[in-house]
């Protein structure tokens, strides 16, 4: 996504977010202070990205060997505990609420939630067009707030014209649930890169099976598998062949390609060579300090 699709989808979050949490205190709403903390942590979240993009975008140097793009991670790490924090306290306001009802100015919530709906309908119409994963993930956020606002605006039209007043809480509780259960699930999807998971869809049996069909490739060992941004993903392996070449090195690099493998790492072995640990224990000590590998050729 071009970076002025960027920062107008910022300023549209931003400016209605504050513009919301007025409106939530005018209309005495529960329901549209929930959202205005949803859409100031996506408004944080899309700014976040905005300004570390040129950051996440630095080539790899030798700080960052592997570049800058774990930036924009901790940018949504932060985003995640902004929206788990601001959803457990709309849920517990509205708890409050459920037990001591307050009079709401439906017609101000009403046309608070139409221009919701427009609004958020701009913006995810502005970055519609799923040029990388990053927008595709903004878009998503987008249509989000445009669905959340559409139950306010229906929950506002019913308590128009029936004055059901604790409908507006619950409506509160249900959308700040949502949105909890949608950050817990993002905030577990980011540790899981930091903790250097598998990434999901990724099966190291499935690869290890078609790397062997590969003629030439004998076994596999010490294959990890890890993704640095969530989306692209890297690759070490060790590959014993009976005859190491380019060639079939190529092949093997092909074939990760397939398994969504962006970047591998290879280290071709002959028969007659002996690996250390053909279970990878990164917490072995190595005895000599100018000893850097583990597989050594058998005499």
């Amino acid at each position: 996504m071009s970076k002025n699709k960027i920062l107008i989808a910022f300023l549209l979050n931003l400016g209605f977010s504050i513009y919301e949490f007025i409106g939530g205190a005018f209309t005495n709403s529960t329901a549209i202070m929930s959202d205005a903390i949803h859409d100031l942590g996506d408004a944080i979240s899309i700014g976040i990205s905005y300004f570390l993009e040129k950051k996440s975008a630095k080539r790899p140097d030798t700080n960052y060997t592997y570049g800058y793009v774990r930036y924009s991670l901790v940018g949504g790490m932060i985003t995640t505990l902004i929206l788990l924090f601001g959803s457990a306290f709309v849920i517990a306001s509205a708890i409050t609420r459920l037990f001591n009802p307050a009079e709401i100015n439906y017609d101000g919530m009403i046309i608070l939630a139409i221009i919701g709906v427009v609004v958020n309908f701009i913006a995810a119409y502005i970055t519609r067009d799923k040029g990388s994963l990053n927008q595709k993930s903004v878009n998503l956020h987008m249509l989000e707030d445009v669905l959340g606002w559409a139950v306010v605006l229906a929950g506002a039209i019913i308590m128009r014209f029936t004055d059901i007043t604790y409908l507006d809480p619950i409506l509160s509780i249900l959308v700040a649930l949502f949105i909890f259960k949608q950050a817990i699930n993002n905030f577990r999807s980011i540790l899981d890169v930091f903790l250097e998971k598998t990434p999901t869809g990724i099966s190291l049996d499935d690869i290890k099976g078609h790397l062997l069909q590969i003629p030439g490739v004998k076994s596999i060992h010490h294959l990890h598998v890890w993704s640095l941004d969530g989306f692209h993903n890297y690759a070490t392996l060790h590959v014993i062949a009976a005859a190491p070449n380019a060639k079939l090195k190529q092949q093997i690099k092909t074939e990760l390609a397939e398994h969504d493998i962006a970047h591998s790492t290879i280290e071709m072995e002959n028969p007659t060579e002996h690996c250390h640990e053909e279970i990878c224990n990164p917490q072995t000590t190595i005895p000599h300090a100018h000893t850097h590998q583990h597989c050594h050729k058998t005499k």
